[in-house]
């Protein structure tokens, strides 16, 4: 199975109370597979957005999904995934330590940059997790 995944996170405060959206497609039609916000608590953006990266790769791995496409509209995630940027904050090394490992489980994994505009079903699933301040799933 080849999917899509949008992911999107995001802190209101840099840190302050903080939320993930991953949005899982069918790469064939375009078919939403599944759809979620999570909440973090108290984070910073960046941490945000490599914790939807994970949950985002971490459900593609539930579906079965074999080749992965991410779609995200962190410029600094999507360079550091891409080795084009070092990891230097602390903070984030494990992380992408993490991210690292699930992208390897799959047979095929790219990760590109989007304009937000492009973004916008996993930025309202980060809002309503944030929001709700709790997980969503629909």
């Amino acid at each position: 199975m080849n999917v899509i995944i949008n992911i999107d996170g995001g802190s209101r405060g840099n840190p302050g109370p903080a939320g993930a959206g991953v949005v899982i497609r069918a790469a064939d039609d375009g078919t939403v597979l599944q759809q979620a916000g999570v909440f973090l608590g108290t984070a910073t953006n960046n941490v945000a957005e490599y914790r939807g990266l994970i949950e985002g790769l971490r459900r593609a791995e539930t579906l079965g999904a074999k080749q992965i496409e991410v779609l995200s509209d962190s410029e600094l995630l999507v360079r550091q995934m891409n080795g084009q940027y070092r990891v230097k904050n602390a903070g984030l090394k494990p992380l992408f330590e993490k991210a690292n490992s699930l992208a390897g489980r799959f047979d095929r994994f790219s990760i590109r940059h989007v304009r937000r505009e492009q973004n916008t079903l996993a930025d309202e699933m980060a809002n309503k997790a944030m929001n709700l301040k709790r997980t969503v799933e629909e």
